[in-house]
């Protein structure tokens, strides 16, 4: 590892709250990273492999993988079928983060699934597990973690916590998501 990496304190930064723009701004990190040699990975809880992300087309030529471990939206699916998915994803977002590998993880709506109340998750995404990785990442690894509903004690062990408020969404007005700017 680098002298810059050793001396590097990695932070953790979570984008929490109902407004749009906590992935965007999660990927505006990645872009910066980028762009000062960092090697980024992007872990993504909830959305699904099966569809296109503009994002992840872009990312693809600026070398950073961006991987979709959910099966898409809660309402969707069975609970069982979203264990199942985050039971395969912990591990997976664990090793990445305690790897070392990379100098940039985002961990994309994991507070989405750790926010989940409709079924239980917790033997499949242990809370404690989450906050011991957190506690004990690599020293140099940035970790970002974004969605909806952050858990209070994440947001405690985080060095920035910005929450995303919506004043006014084109969704109220049945505007179904945008390619370019959702997808």
């Amino acid at each position: 590892m680098g002298n810059e990496k050793r001396n590097r304190k990695g932070l953790t930064l979570v984008y929490t709250g109902d407004g749009k723009g906590k992935t965007t701004a999660a990927l505006g990190l990645a872009l910066r990273g980028v762009g000062r040699g960092f090697n980024v990975k992007i872990l993504q809880f909830i959305k699904s492999p099966r569809r296109s992300y503009g994002e992840q087309i872009a990312l693809e030529k600026l070398g950073v993988e961006m991987v979709q471990l959910g099966i898409g939206f809660t309402w969707l699916k069975t609970p069982e079928e979203h264990r199942e998915a985050l039971k395969k994803a912990w591990p997976i977002a664990r090793d990445t983060v305690m790897g070392g590998e990379y100098d940039l993880v985002i961990l994309d709506e994991l507070n989405n699934a750790l926010a989940i109340d409709t079924f239980p998750i917790d033997d499949v995404l242990p809370l404690n597990e989450v906050m011991d990785m957190i506690e004990n990442k690599p020293a140099h690894v940035h970790l970002v973690i974004t969605g909806r509903d952050a858990k209070q004690e994440i947001r405690n062990v985080a060095d920035l916590v910005s929450v995303v408020e919506a004043e006014k969404h084109y969704y109220n007005e049945g505007v179904k998501a945008v390619k370019g700017i959702e997808l």
